[in-house]
């Protein structure tokens, strides 16, 4: 088992999955109404997440009631099967097919594209890295290895400082800042990236020792 690799996609599962249930919260309580387009907004009305635009999302659905009991109930199965079943065959095709059901009936518009990253990541948990151990130099995976805590930490930092974070300095400070936003979200993305290879590059280390 890939361990460090198992740990990065569970731990930001588990977030892309909460995100996507609140996303789907926001939407039931709208009520039984019909979107004005396919395109909504999960908090329309509310001064937490005006930061956030309102939380916008899709849905093909013509009712917010319905999308949001989907919204929950696709993002709550995305992160039990994160957190539990991502090692099994085709765990990380569940997780992109979860992802994309996300993105269609209002888990947010990020969420389900982290989740299909994620997904892509997963697959790849019970395959050999060959191409890997041929393209990086002894020297290389041992330094992604020792890299791989503080991209984990740097990951986790940039997302938790997108939600909450934000939307409470938003809130509570009046803190408005859209260059803050558009940082943090290159790092959710470039973090995510460089954890995954570094996890890779870890999981190779720990395998060739047992070698």
């Amino acid at each position: 088992m890939r361990k460090a690799t198992r740990v990065m996609i569970s731990t930001f599962g588990a977030l892309v999955g909460l995100i996507g249930i609140e996303h789907g919260i926001g939407e039931a309580l709208q009520g039984n109404l019909a979107p004005s387009g396919i395109m909504i907004l999960s908090w329309p009305s509310s001064a937490f997440f005006h930061i956030l635009g309102g939380e916008p999302a899709l849905t093909i659905l013509p009712n917010l009631l319905m999308t949001g009991i989907l919204a929950i109930l696709f993002s709550l199965a995305y992160l039990v099967w994160a957190v539990l079943f991502v090692q099994r065959k085709n765990g990380g095709l569940v997780l992109m097919l979860l992802s994309v059901a996300m993105l269609l009936f209002g888990g947010g518009l990020f969420p389900p594209v982290f989740g299909i990253i994620l997904g892509a990541a997963a697959t790849r948990i019970n395959a050999p890295l060959t191409w890997w151990r041929l393209h990086l130099s002894p020297g290389l995976r041992h330094f992604l290895d020792e890299l791989w805590p503080w991209t984990f930490g740097a990951c986790v930092i940039s997302w938790l400082g997108m939600f909450p974070g934000v939307t409470m300095l938003s809130y509570f400070f009046g803190v408005e800042d859209a260059n803050l936003i558009f940082t943090l979200l290159i790092c959710m993305f470039a973090f995510l990236l460089l954890a995954s290879i570094a996890a890779f590059s870890r999981d190779l280390q720990r395998a060739e020792g047992v070698e």
